[in-house]
């Protein structure tokens, strides 16, 4: 009984991972806007910024490791495989949020030593989709 409960919840949890992954990479593949700030035509897109792609890459790359371990057996001769491939995967995840975190907060607030605007009050759908997918990345680190 104590076995099948601890499948379910291994598999539970396994879901919820590839469910908050998945969501992190098709909210930030999502964002874009575009908008004209003083005549100026200005376009934000997830593209545009290589932290952004790395954050989308990487939360892909969790998603579909994850969905594939919800068909591999927990218990077995793969288990130990299974835990490294847990920890890389995290680090992964943790560098990919790390990097696109940085990004949004010199978005949302600037650098005003090096002269860099923030951006979030032209373009606020642009950044209520990277903070949602911020914080689905932040679930998915959780649960993986």
């Amino acid at each position: 009984m104590v076995k099948n409960m601890q499948s379910f919840c291994s598999l539970l949890v396994r879901l919820l991972a590839f469910g908050a992954t998945l969501s992190a990479a098709i909210v930030m593949a999502t964002s874009h806007e575009k908008t004209n700030f003083f005549s100026l035509s200005v376009e934000a897109k997830y593209s545009h910024t290589p932290a952004f792609k790395y954050f989308l890459i990487a939360n892909a790359i969790g998603s579909a490791y994850s969905f594939l371990l919800l068909f591999i057996p927990t218990a077995g001769l793969l288990s130990d495989l299974v835990i490294a491939s847990d920890v890389v995967l995290t680090m992964v995840l943790t560098s990919g949020i790390s990097a696109a975190l940085a990004i949004a907060y010199v978005g949302k607030e600037g650098n005003s030593y090096a002269g860099w605007l923030p951006i979030c009050g032209q373009v606020p759908k642009y950044c209520r989709h990277v903070t949602g997918a911020l914080i689905a990345g932040f679930i998915g680190i959780q649960l993986s």
